[in-house]
């Protein structure tokens, strides 16, 4: 039998936030979700607010939380373009701040805790696919650079706390990963193609849509959190979580119209500063240690989200 444990998972309300939330209650723990509700989104958890075992509480990383818990997730932090260049010196201060406040909080409690790190963290990679030992390809002065240079600041706090205060850590690096959940508005290419293509709009795609993403479904995701966090204090990252199977942007966008019988058409754009060319994980590390690959194929795991959309702009 599975000993309860008294989890706080900060950006709970988010698309990833609040599936794990659901996740972690469902394995019979107590769940703290903290979010400011700057992207997360009170939807997300309105189900569960009532549940017992699920405490929800406002509160921004940036400040210092005094709570009483065993393991800690940190996911607070915005995602995507859109919401992380929005306020730039929030984003950098999220990462870092964040990560120093629910590192103390770890040290103070003895608690396991998880980071949340990124794929952007190898920036505009030259290795293709990316592999852990890979050291990234990032503009530190880009319009990109406060989620990168922020995330790869937050490795650096985990790794020293983890040498100097023996805080026990564990590190995933996640790749692209969409489901229900996603926010309509948050301009990432997933849901903004399901939701262009629902709303009978042009597809946008930025650049010749040769570039390339690797799209992992949240369910798929979840399982590589658990299996790092059930890893002993002998494996503790970075690993990459993602799916290696890649895509070009073309590519989603007609498997989306045709999933959605839409009539849109594809519209191209010029590309963003410091956008990706490639994006695609190695995770022979993930197989290793955890004995994790994605099972969940794009076009099951887009009929999931297409659906939860559906909903959404029906309400």
């Amino acid at each position: 039998m599975r000993l309860s444990r008294r989890i706080l998972v900060s950006g709970g309300a988010g698309f990833i936030g609040s599936h794990l939330c659901d996740r972690l209650l469902a394995e019979g723990h107590e769940v703290l979700c903290v979010d400011n509700y700057f992207t997360g989104w009170r939807r997300n958890i309105e189900h569960l607010v009532g549940t017992p075992r699920f405490e929800v509480m406002r509160h921004d990383v940036t400040f210092p939380l005094y709570v009483e818990v065993d393991d800690i997730y940190n996911l607070a932090c915005p995602a995507s373009p859109v919401h992380y260049q929005h306020d730039p010196v929030q984003t950098l201060k999220t990462s870092v701040h964040g990560a120093i406040n629910m590192l103390g909080l770890a040290k103070r409690t003895r608690a396991k805790i998880f980071q949340a790190s990124t794929s952007e963290v190898y920036g505009d990679p030259t290795v293709h696919p990316q592999p852990e030992s890979y050291w990234g390809h990032v503009n530190p002065l880009g319009i990109r650079a406060c989620y990168d240079e922020g995330k790869r600041a937050a490795e650096t706090l985990f790794f020293d706390y983890h040498r100097q205060h023996k805080v026990k850590i564990k590190v995933a690096r996640i790749f692209n990963t969409y489901g229900p959940r996603m926010h309509p508005r948050d301009g990432r290419v997933v849901s903004n193609f399901i939701v262009q293509a629902l709303s009978g709009d042009d597809i946008t795609i930025y650049g010749d849509g040769s570039q390339t993403r690797s799209f992992c479904y949240v369910t798929d995701l979840l399982d590589g959190f658990a299996r790092l966090m059930a890893t002993g204090d002998g494996f503790i990252g970075p690993v990459n979580l993602g799916n290696p199977v890649e895509f070009s942007m073309r590519e989603l966008a007609e498997m989306v119209i045709a999933m959605t019988d839409s009539k849109s058409k594809l519209v191209y754009l010029p590309l963003p500063s410091d956008d990706p060319k490639q994006r695609q994980p190695d995770i022979t590390l993930a197989r290793r240690e955890l004995g994790w690959e994605p099972k969940v194929a794009l076009a099951d795991g887009l009929k999931e989200t297409i659906g939860y959309f559906r909903k959404l702009l029906a309400s």
